[in-house]
């Protein structure tokens, strides 16, 4: 355990995260997602809400600040519905980790699965909400 990493972050989530570079982007994704479908580098986070993992990546990610909207979420199918506090409570996390929130976008479910193709790796989650999938987009990390 290190001191001032959140306790959901995992080790491979952590050296994932170093990994990543600028405009590289990681899915959070709900327990339903096709992750290994979709991808060759799933990481596990069973039992771990995407909030959890939202609160404690925050503080260690830049969000891309040279895009209009570094996270992304599933729009709902026609005929479907989103729960509007799934992504209220995943603003909420980042806003509480680090204070402020970046701009969010939803697009189409399968331009959704392609971008997540393109990710640099996938987290499944223990999230259950319907549409509970998130795609966060990093940026520059600043020099203190």
């Amino acid at each position: 355990m290190l001191k001032g990493i959140h306790p959901a972050i995992s080790p491979d989530l952590l050296k994932t995260l170093a990994e990543m570079g600028h405009g590289d982007e990681l899915v959070l994704s709900d327990a339903h997602f096709p992750a290994h479908q979709l991808h060759h580098k799933v990481i596990r986070a069973d039992g771990i809400g995407v909030d959890t993992l939202l609160k404690g990546i925050s503080p260690l990610f830049e969000f891309d600040a040279y895009v209009d909207a570094p996270l992304i979420m599933m729009q709902a199918v026609a005929g479907d519905s989103l729960d509007p506090s799934v992504e209220q409570r995943y603003l909420d996390a980042i806003k509480s980790a680090v204070g402020n929130v970046p701009n969010l976008e939803r697009i189409e479910r399968f331009a959704f699965y392609d971008r997540a193709k393109q990710a640099y790796a996938v987290v499944i989650t223990g999230e259950t909400a319907k549409y509970g999938n998130i795609i966060i987009k990093k940026g520059v990390t600043p020099v203190k």
